[in-house]
């Protein structure tokens, strides 16, 4: 350019010496001929021409009937491949009977082997743009991609740290892992994502409960610049060191190989849906599955209500605890009658009463229904049929 070189005249130059990188254009080469060199994409950024993705789709139907299985094989779609252009081609595939389509469409990785664009051409282009001041008709891949766009906007966001509101949700979870307490807290922004995570154990000692808490402030401050949940759970899930063991007051998780394994156990089932990693599914779970479609209230909360108020020093003997049913007072038929299924919840609170006075949990067992359960390790086991809660 300094000497007086035009940018076509510079194109010309650099492809007489490094090559076009395509054969669209080359001396003693047929029209008809050109067809057989075509490549899955645009080559360089002189070329036109691309096998199609029916074409694609058609060779491997004509291989298909002499493979017992699928082919292993990317259908290639360029850069301005529409919606209706993938439709089309999953449904040419079904009618040629072909097990598996791999579609990829040029462009959409941040990172890919092949780039139809090299990066010198690309802001040549642009500079010619600006210097011209006005559009012109440039083919679809000599704009900035997407995923260049998207790539340049990943960086920005990840540089900067995405703080939490003041005010968040998120949730504190209790749980016993090989005999050590644990409680993980949880702050999440505004759309339900985890931003940050808090790990107590009290009862540990100080350097141990400090580097807990050092690790949590990492984990959090990851979080929020743009690290993955999921990358801290690949890392960090099934790492095994001590306490271990069986872990009690989590509903879904019921052996950790290490704390660590436990939180992000935790993190990865609520907030990453890895139910793959829970020892007890949600459909066990549910109230019906147990043959308790609600959860029993507590013992004083239902006797509350077995003396009639307008009784002459109701209110000093409401105030009396532990409330015993054998010792509540009759109600009085003029003046309450009670209802059916009020005697039927005080006769099973009577029942539960008894079973624990006899060792029992003063649980029904999920599979006979007795209130024979004993405590069996951090489950239970119905000594009537022998079940268990989870434990063998």
């Amino acid at each position: 350019e300094a000497i007086g070189f035009t940018r076509a005249e510079v194109q010309t130059a650099n492809g007489y010496a490094t090559g076009t990188m395509t054969l669209e254009g080359a001396p003693h080469l047929k029209d008809e001929h050109i067809s057989i060199f075509d490549c899955a994409n645009k080559c360089g950024t002189m070329g036109k021409r691309y096998i199609s993705a029916e074409g694609h789709i058609r060779m491997m139907a004509s291989c298909q009937p002499f493979i017992s299985g699928a082919i292993s094989k990317t259908i290639n779609m360029p850069n301005e491949a529409t919606i209706d252009d993938v439709k089309a081609a999953y449904m040419l595939s079904w009618r040629l009977g072909l097990k598996a389509n791999a579609l990829y469409r040029d462009g959409s990785k941040l990172s890919q082997p092949l780039s139809s664009l090299m990066a010198d051409d690309l802001f040549a282009k642009l500079d010619e743009t600006a210097e011209q001041g006005k559009l012109t008709e440039e083919p679809l891949a000599a704009a900035p991609t997407p995923a260049k766009i998207a790539e340049r906007v990943g960086i920005r966001y990840l540089a900067e740290r995405r703080r939490l509101p003041d005010r968040r949700r998120g949730f504190t979870q209790k749980a016993v892992v090989g005999g050590h307490k644990v409680f993980l807290r949880t702050g999440e922004y505004d759309d339900g994502t985890l931003g940050e995570i808090f790990v107590d154990m009290h009862k540990e000692g100080a350097a141990f409960r400090s580097l807990m808490n050092a690790f949590a402030i990492s984990v959090s401050i990851g979080l929020q610049h743009g690290v993955p949940l999921e990358k801290f759970a690949e890392q960090f899930l099934f790492a095994r060191f001590e306490p271990n063991g069986m872990v009690a007051g989590h509903d879904r998780i019921k052996m950790a190989t290490s704390i660590i394994d436990y939180i992000f156990r935790e993190l990865s089932i609520s907030y990453l849906n890895r139910s793959d990693l829970a020892h007890v599914s949600e459909e066990d779970l549910r109230g019906d599955t147990l043959h308790r479609p609600e959860e029993t209230p507590a013992f004083h909360e239902e006797l509350s209500y077995v003396r009639d108020l307008t009784e002459p020093g109701a209110d000093a003997y409401m105030s009396q605890t532990p409330i015993d049913v054998d010792a509540a007072p009759v109600i009085s038929e003029a003046k309450r009658t009670p209802s059916k299924e009020r005697l039927e919840r005080l006769e099973q609170i009577k029942a539960i009463q008894v079973a624990r006075a006899k060792g029992y949990e003063g649980d029904a067992c999920p599979s006979c229904g007795a209130l024979t359960l004993v405590r069996n390790g951090s489950c239970l086991k119905c000594n009537s049929c022998g079940a268990t809660t989870g434990c063998s």
